[in-house]
């Protein structure tokens, strides 16, 4: 499509039935770097899922199970507001979710880590998505609006989810020495994945210098990960834990917390695929997503059918 009929179509000089494409009118290298980090963050919502289904049958109470299950509902809806989006850019979902299945699209690796405890809930809220928050309230001003405004929502949702997990740490780390411990436990297998779900070092991220430059990131990896560090070195003394980093000290000079190094190894292991849950992962998606065909099938049909009768009584 030409600009001079790109121009007209929003002038109004044009039908409005004619169909524009993203490729009419968005760079593609922008277009395929929104798909790739929308769609990133879609299959993070649904696999961020499986960690906190495993737990469900097992809250020890009513009302924690009726919590969790709301939470774990959240993260569906999550997902699908980000795949419509990913739909904007002009790719289609079943080839977003075939992405995921083949490995060829990638998820946060923080999912690839198992839920062994009940205080995993917690810290998974806490930690987890408190490092998703950190990422996700500037990406409500990114530059691509369908991302922007699906954030706006996500956003509020995720807030809950941290002060949902920080209470459950909160609860057990005023309970009995047994619940004391599973809380120390879950905040130190918990911590160093959540560093690294701010990506590499800035020296070493392909992508975060660009998307800087496209506005679609407004701050860098280093940055961020620096403010969560700042944020959870706090609230963990109200706990009454400690993060398991001997190097953590309050850094007068800099106004921030010096922290240790996160162990690069184990980050580009479980990026590559060799986690201790990368392949069950991808197994429960794809199941879920086989076994779930004939439903997808009965809605289409019962769509057409709708759609159908409506275009005979017109």
């Amino acid at each position: 499509m030409s600009v001079q009929e790109l121009e007209k179509i929003f002038q109004g000089k044009i039908d409005n039935e004619i169909k524009i494409e993203p490729k009419d009118w968005m760079p593609d290298a922008y277009r395929k770097t929104n798909i790739r980090q929308v769609s990133q963050h879609a299959h993070s919502e649904i696999v961020g899922m499986l960690p906190e289904g495993n737990w469900i049958t097992r809250a020890p109470t009513l009302k924690r199970k009726a919590i969790l299950l709301a939470k774990v509902q959240d993260e569906a809806g999550h997902g699908l507001y980000l795949y419509s989006a990913t739909e904007t850019l002009g790719t289609t979902r079943e080839q977003t979710i075939n992405d995921l299945h083949s490995g060829k699209a990638k998820y946060s690796s923080i999912f690839n880590y198992p839920s062994l405890t009940w205080a995993d809930m917690g810290a998974i809220g806490w930690l987890v998505d408190g490092a998703a928050i950190l990422n996700q309230v500037m990406l409500t001003r990114t530059s691509y609006g369908p991302y922007a405004r699906a954030m706006v929502r996500i956003c509020k949702e995720e807030s809950f989810h941290q002060r949902q997990g920080f209470e459950i740490l909160w609860v057990l780390s005023k309970g009995t020495d047994a619940q004391k411990a599973m809380c120390q436990d879950a905040i130190n297998r918990w911590w160093w994945p959540s560093l690294m779900m701010f990506g590499p070092h800035d020296s070493e991220s392909t992508n975060s210098e660009q998307s800087m430059i496209w506005k679609i990131k407004r701050k860098s990896n280093d940055e961020l990960r620096q403010n969560f560090v700042d944020m959870i070195a706090e609230q963990v003394k109200v706990l009454g834990m400690k993060l398991p980093d001997d190097k953590l000290k309050w850094n007068n000079e800099r106004k921030h917390y010096d922290f240790g190094e996160i162990n690069w190894d184990e980050f580009w292991n479980v990026v590559k695929g060799n986690g201790p849950c990368n392949k069950e992962r991808l197994e429960a998606r794809r199941k879920a997503h086989e076994e779930g065909q004939w439903v997808r099938e009965a809605a289409m049909a019962h769509a057409k059918k709708r759609n159908s009768s409506k275009n005979q009584a017109a």
